[in-house]
């Protein structure tokens, strides 16, 4: 056990392994490089990651040019990872994957929820004391803004991006929908994100508190048996962007 949260070698390396898996940033590295890098003094925390260089790693024992090119395109690609999974591959005590989400709806830029007040975090869906303080805390860090400060410079995505012409409206305040399948005019993401800018909750599964359930091709069938069961309407793609156009 160590108490010291920021210094101790196993949690630094911890979180970075937690920033590189592949439900965070998705990159081609484990805990073996994460401890050559570490060793080398390359690497003391993920924004480190980012300033590697060729010439670093080609320098380590073992290292060929096919590893070095692998590690380095990875990261390349790992910028283009939406935002919601950058925050969560930050490693905040408390933020899951969901919560991740969750925040990252509700405040869409990494400036909005630096700045949130407990307050203004509290009010958003499942996000109660101890997750709000935990998010306080992280910001309040000044190496934590310095680092993500950094991860800003190195080109990492820090904000949700909008689905195209995405107007907010209140059209389905209130109003509780799960999505599943696949679709014809959008992603799944761009559902939930036109679900939330109408004033919607998406919840990842159906219960008594669900309205509708949006049913793509190969809909998952518990879902779809719940949901028959519950009495919730089933809505078509078409259905669905005609309900928030109207």
């Amino acid at each position: 056990y160590c108490p010291n949260d920021t210094g101790c070698p196993p949690q630094i390396k911890g979180r970075i392994e937690h920033f590189l898996t592949r439900r965070a940033m998705n990159i081609a590295a484990g805990p073996e490089t994460v401890d050559t890098l570490y060793s080398a003094q390359l690497i003391k925390n993920v924004a480190d990651l980012y300033d590697l260089s060729f010439e670093d790693l080609i320098a380590l024992p073992r290292w060929k040019e096919k590893s070095v090119q692998n590690l380095l395109s990875s990261l390349e690609q790992s910028k283009q990872v939406p935002f919601e999974r950058v925050l969560f591959g930050l490693g905040i005590r408390y933020v899951g994957e969901t919560v991740a989400k969750k925040l990252a709806a509700a405040f869409k830029n990494i400036d909005a929820l630096e700045q949130a007040s407990y307050d203004a975090l509290i009010e958003v869906d499942e996000i109660g004391d101890r997750i709000a303080r935990s998010v306080l805390e992280y910001f309040d860090n000044i190496e934590n803004k310095a680092m993500v400060e950094r991860l800003r410079i190195a080109g990492l995505q820090l904000a949700i991006k909008e689905v195209e012409g995405l107007v907010t409206t209140e059209k389905l305040k209130g109003v509780s929908i799960v999505i599943s399948g696949t679709f014809k005019h959008h992603s799944r993401d761009e559902y939930k994100e036109l679900i939330l800018a109408n004033g919607g909750k998406n919840p990842g599964s159906v219960s008594g508190k669900t309205n509708y359930l949006l049913a793509g091709e190969g809909i998952g069938p518990s879902k779809l048996d719940k949901a028959t069961k519950l009495g919730v309407i089933l809505l078509s793609e078409e259905e669905f962007l005609q309900m928030i156009q109207d």
